[in-house]
């Protein structure tokens, strides 16, 4: 959009509207509401309990009674999506991932207690096999390749495990070439042709992980790296062509990850596909703010600020670790 050069000063005097906050407000290019928060929980297995993630201040692994009580009173504050990721026990993790599709692994029976008790929450999940994968890779691992196509039919399966449980929103997070087009296919035979696809299309192999890792208990178990399946960080046609192709595919929405890292990809898929565009404010960004929050040397605004940040890059809602924080923020 073109830029108007306005007059020479005093004529234009660009303060004028900045000096109260009515005019502030009232001249706003970008709006941060809560009903744009999707909020990521990791969720566990026993009862009554809420484990602190180390690495990731005020965040806690939940049981899922506990899960149920967090999430009613997140849509007290307004959060109407909710995204589940699985801290799977030890003895689950195999090579061939088969806890993924299980109908009543932890995920599925989060999904339909969620769904059956507060219905007007959408529940989105998580599509990849890292949390069930002895190696700690969000694909299939034949030898030191992580397979392709053998992970696409898994990932199938997982997804369709998800659709009978009741889940509104998948999100395949892999990066596997050909994976929204199998799941659109199959979802779509299977009957659950409402259920909408949110891909984790423009997913980067990021350092900033690190801390979602610990979270679902994959950090000590991952053997390599994911640069063979995750876009490299330099590369922003390529991440664009990922968009494209997935959009192709069948996804009804498409994500970036990391976000604020990657606000340049996130801004370009919105001009340039129009869709609904998402950004997730990942584990490690999340970690960064808080530890400099809780230290004093930032201060509580810049969590608002960092939000906002993506709807001014175009996206049209962000999951973020804050969201219960910052439907607070935003309601007070």
């Amino acid at each position: 959009m073109p830029v108007h050069t306005p007059a020479a000063f005093p004529a234009a005097r660009l303060r004028r509207l900045r000096r109260t906050s009515a005019l502030r407000d009232l001249v706003a290019e970008s709006a941060l509401r809560v009903q744009d928060l999707i909020w990521p929980v990791f969720i566990r297995e026993g009862e009554g309990i809420e484990e602190p993630v180390p690495s990731m201040p005020g965040v806690s692994r939940l049981s899922l009674d506990l899960l149920l009580i967090k999430a009613g009173e997140a849509l007290e504050l307004g959060i109407r999506t909710i995204c589940l990721f699985p801290y799977t026990d030890q003895a689950l993790r195999t090579e061939d991932c088969a806890e993924a599709w299980s109908p009543d692994n932890l995920t599925n029976r989060a999904i339909r207690m969620l769904k059956a008790e507060l219905p007007e929450m959408a529940v989105m999940t998580d599509i990849a096999l890292d949390p069930y994968n002895i190696n700690g890779h969000d694909g299939l691992v034949v030898g030191e390749e992580i397979v392709n196509d053998p992970t696409v039919k898994a990932l199938v399966k997982m997804a369709l495990a998800q659709c009978e449980a009741g889940a509104d929103i998948l999100g395949p997070s892999d990066m596997m070439d050909g994976r929204i087009a199998a799941m659109r296919r199959a979802v779509e035979s299977a009957g659950y042709k409402d259920v909408a696809i949110l891909s984790y299309a423009a997913k980067f192999a990021s350092g900033f992980y690190g801390p979602f890792r610990d979270a679902v208990g994959a950090s000590g178990r991952l053997v390599g790296d994911k640069k063979t399946y995750q876009v490299n960080p330099a590369n922003r046609l390529e991440a664009l062509r990922c968009v494209a192709r997935d959009l192709d595919e069948g996804a009804d929405m498409v994500m970036v990850k990391p976000g604020m890292p990657y606000l340049d990809i996130c801004r370009e898929v919105k001009d340039q596909f129009g869709v609904p565009t998402f950004a997730y404010q990942v584990s490690g960004e999340y970690a960064m703010l808080k530890g400099a929050m809780e230290n004093g040397w930032l201060g509580e605004h810049v969590m608002l600020e960092s939000l906002l940040a993506f709807k001014r890059a175009g996206c049209d809602g962000i999951l973020t670790y804050f969201a219960p924080d910052a439907a607070r923020a935003l309601k007070s």
